[in-house]
């Protein structure tokens, strides 16, 4: 695990502009502040990647505290989410764990 370098382009399509805010309440906004929490921990999409295309999952927190689960890809020097939600109990779990042992 490794913290989130610093992004700040992202690719909003037509494709997924609006998905999450529909599906999970969480706005673009709310996203892209994830990228800025200097505790966000970023993981490797293992079991979603391809040769193709690897995925990548980002744990963090919002400028209001909450908890967001984010998968996203890289294309063309730009981060292309694919999905955001809250994070679930374990992910929050991973999420405190890892700031836990950061600041030792």
């Amino acid at each position: 695990m490794i913290r989130v370098p610093g992004v700040n382009v992202f690719d909003w399509d037509d494709g997924n502009r609006y998905k999450n805010l529909l599906k999970h309440n969480v706005s673009r906004a709310e996203i892209e502040e994830v990228f800025l929490d200097g505790d966000a921990v970023l993981l490797r999409d293992v079991k979603h990647s391809s040769l193709m295309e690897n995925r990548y999952i980002v744990l963090g927190r919002t400028l209001f505290d909450r908890h967001l689960f984010i998968i996203f890809t890289i294309r063309n020097n730009a981060v292309r989410v694919i999905s955001a939600r809250d994070m679930a109990k374990k992910e929050r779990s991973i999420y405190e764990k890892t700031i836990k042992n950061s600041k030792i």
